[in-house]
């Protein structure tokens, strides 16, 4: 669902943040680039977290408590984990004005509305949650471009007013990101199957080669880049998904029995040798697969991947780290892939944007490298 409207908020406006990691940091880069005059102040448990973002202006004021300054806020995020939220918002009550929209950033929805219920603020609260991230945390890590065109939902209240609800969207936009509004319960549904399950899963495929490897670690030596593309997220916040699974437990649950019973299935193919089943299984994934948008982000983030052929020679990986670094594309990773069983391309280079990617791409294949993409 998507809303129109006149966008109604202006620069001067306050915003307020409980929490500052990868993505509250984020957003507070977003909107004090999209809006250089507003004013933003925060509160995070480390002390440290909010004097950095107030030494490179991100915030104009650091706090050391939830308190009365947050009454001059038009908007808070609770950007905490989901269940630290709920206590946020109870200690946040008594200094809440009705001018304020609270919002939170959590990928499980039911447990902040019901609180908010409990708490009869129906009226000013509107769920949020901006589906991107990184496998790596803090607010050192942050970046306005984390928002640049990720899905953002919002899940509004049976008495949310429709001028509230504009202006948050309009706002979702001046970040950068998409907004979409969604029924809490179906993102709740829909965020376990493409987010929390799959999360799940990559824990269980990285806990079962750590079990299943021999003493010389023969398994972690040769882990190709598939294995390691699709357990990247398994390097998220432990912390963080022991709370979803806790609140979100119902979803992920039946989901969970859903991939339980299709493994058996195909389990009995592979036993069975049953070849025809075998190659429904994988073309109608990879027929959904390639049906998936590359132009937005989600959850699971995107990454910007290229391989380059280079001869195994002194000085060759340093020749292209070079190039890039003269025509300032900036490298998030670089480095020689040792097992190319299902990947072309001697160098792996990943890149913070795709702008980095596309400006390297140009550079290298015009300087005479064979150059590989991949879709991530």
């Amino acid at each position: 669902m998507l809303v129109e409207g006149i966008c109604t908020y202006m620069n001067d406006k306050t915003y307020g943040f409980i929490g500052l990691g990868l993505i509250g940091g984020s957003m507070a880069r977003a909107i004090k680039s999209a809006q250089p005059d507003c004013t933003i102040m925060a509160y995070a448990p480390h002390r440290t977290t909010v004097d950095a973002a107030r030494a490179d202006g991100t915030i104009d004021i650091a706090l050391e408590r939830i308190g009365a300054e947050f009454s001059d806020c038009d908007y808070i995020f609770l950007c905490a984990p989901v269940e630290i939220n709920n206590d946020n918002l109870e200690l946040l009550m008594p200094y809440l004005s009705p001018k304020t929209t609270v919002t939170d950033i959590g990928s499980v929805k039911n447990s902040i509305h019901e609180k908010v219920r409990e708490l009869g603020i129906e009226d000013q609260f509107i769920g949020g949650h901006p589906m991107t991230g990184t496998e790596r945390i803090g607010y050192q890590n942050s970046k306005a471009a984390l928002l640049e065109n990720a899905y953002y939902i919002l899940t509004k209240t049976d008495k949310t007013k429709e001028d509230r609800l504009s202006d948050y969207y309009h706002l979702v936009k001046d970040m950068g990101a998409i907004p979409l509004v969604v029924p809490y319960l179906q993102h709740d549904f829909a965020t376990a199957a493409i987010s929390h399950v799959p999360h799940v899963l990559s824990a269980a495929l990285v806990n079962l080669v750590k079990d299943s490897d021999n003493e010389d670690d023969l398994m972690k030596t040769i882990a190709a880049g598939g294995f390691k593309d699709i357990t990247r997220i398994s390097s998220s916040s432990p912390v963080m998904w022991q709370q979803i699974c806790n609140t979100n437990s119902d979803n992920i649950s039946e989901l969970l029995s859903s991939l339980i019973d299709s493994l058996v299935d195909i389990k009995l193919a592979v036993d069975e040798h049953d070849s025809d089943k075998l190659l429904d299984f994988f073309t109608s994934a990879r027929s959904y697969r390639e049906s998936f948008s590359d132009f937005t982000s989600g959850p699971i983030q995107k990454t910007y991947v290229l391989h380059v052929e280079i001869d195994d020679q002194p000085g060759r990986l340093a020749k292209v780290a070079v190039l890039l670094s003269d025509h300032s594309v900036n490298i998030k990773n670089i480095g020689i892939v040792h097992n190319r069983e299902y990947e072309r391309g001697t160098l792996k280079i990943e890149f913070h944007t795709q702008k980095d990617l596309d400006q390297a791409l140009d550079l290298l294949s015009h300087n005479g490298y064979t150059v590989v993409t991949y879709q991530g």
